[in-house]
Parts: structure tokens; C-alpha cells; sequence
């Protein structure tokens, strides 16, 4: 289930962690070639992500998985 993001803070490995509106929280690291997010680089470009839309795993209903 998509939930906008609304603010972001580093975990104990210094990863980038996205806090989405429904309280959850999901990594949003930036290892390229399994996962490529360059936003998560600067400031700015994080804080151009505030209010899109991340998948949330744990909002999804039991026996659905998310879309890719």
C-alpha cells in the first residue's frame, strides 16, 4: 500500500530511513545496482520526496503482496 513520506532519519548504520504517514518506517538506501535512489544523496533531493508515495509492506492486507 502506497503512504506519503514525511520525513526522513538515519539508522544505527547511517542508512537512510523513509517515515511514511502511517507511522511506519522503510529503508530508502541507495546501492546501486539493487537499489538506485540518488535523492537520498543531498538534503535537497530527500526533501523533494516529502509527500510521495512509498510502497508500505506492513500496511498491505494479510495474503497481498506489493506490486514491484
Amino acid at each position: 500500500m502506497q503512504q506519503p513520506i514525511t520525513g526522513f532519519h538515519r539508522d544505527a548504520d547511517g542508512d537512510w530511513v523513509a517515515e511514511l504517514a502511517c507511522g511506519h518506517t522503510q529503508h530508502v538506501r541507495d546501492r546501486p545496482p539493487w537499489s538506485e535512489r540518488p535523492w537520498t544523496r543531498t538534503a535537497a533531493g530527500r526533501a523533494g520526496m516529502l509527500g510521495q508515495p512509498l510502497n508500505c509492506p506492513h500496511c498491505e492486507p494479510p495474503g497481498r503482496h506489493p506490486s514491484p
